[in-house]
């Protein structure tokens, strides 16, 4: 598919986007889905579920290539989620497990700009117990059809250090596309970070939707929950 036409002069300008209007703003409110929601941030209620489920990381992983934590207190902790929550953009929401009613995980919308249609998911921070679990998956895709089938948008967007590479393979089992490098991007925690981009378009999203659609179907699971087929091979 071309991405281009020509003008008057015969030089190549993008293709026409007729009619369109800025986006809606994220809104604050849950996303529901069959094995978890996510719910707008909020200390009082999920600061010390949250402590907990990231203390189970002992040697402080989870916070390797995150600009800031791990945390010597829950005070501090609670102090980092009550700057969060108050946020616009990056815009959190807490990930609720609907097996066990706790809040395991973080994940936010950024870089939000409405007037082209395009957002980030980023800040993602999953609890050990979370993850390579069925809720962890769910949730990405609640954020993602929230994006693109509730709000219109028509980029959504993933980056991350270039030398993680765990996030790297799960950009790309989410079914975003690889776009290249950003060199020298960003200088967080006294170090330097060459970012690697991802992107899904709306004209990706239907069948990249159908996809995650067929894989959280529970005729996709064994007894013992094992999926019975990986997510790429679904689409």
């Amino acid at each position: 598919m071309t991405n281009s036409t020509h003008n008057h002069l015969g030089q190549p300008i993008g293709l026409s986007v007729a009619g369109w209007q800025p986006r809606p703003y994220p809104p604050r409110t849950v996303m529901h889905g069959r094995t978890c929601h996510l719910e707008p941030l909020d200390p009082a209620r999920h600061a010390e579920e949250l402590y907990q489920a990231y203390g189970e990381d002992k040697d402080g992983r989870l916070w390797t290539y995150l600009s800031y934590g791990p945390f010597a207190t829950y005070a501090d902790f609670y102090a980092h989620l009550e700057t969060s929550s108050r946020s616009e953009d990056p815009l959190f929401y807490a990930l609720i497990n609907q097996a066990t009613g706790r809040a395991e995980g973080v994940a936010s919308y950024l870089r939000i700009t409405p007037a082209h249609g395009v957002m980030e998911v980023g800040h993602i921070n999953y609890a050990p117990c979370l993850q390579k679990t069925i809720v962890a998956t769910e949730a990405m895709y609640l954020m993602m059809r929230r994006a693109f089938d509730e709000l219109g948008y028509r980029r959504y967007e993933w980056k991350c250090d270039a030398l993680n590479e765990a996030s790297r393979r799960a950009a790309l089992r989410l079914g975003f596309t690889f776009e290249g490098i950003f060199r020298q991007a960003i200088i967080y925690k006294g170090r330097n970070r060459d970012s690697a981009w991802f992107s899904i378009t709306d004209h990706e999203w239907p069948a990249t939707k159908q996809a995650f659609e067929t894989w959280l179907d529970p005729a996709n699971f064994d007894a013992q929950g094992y999926q019975r087929q990986p997510l790429a091979a679904r689409r």
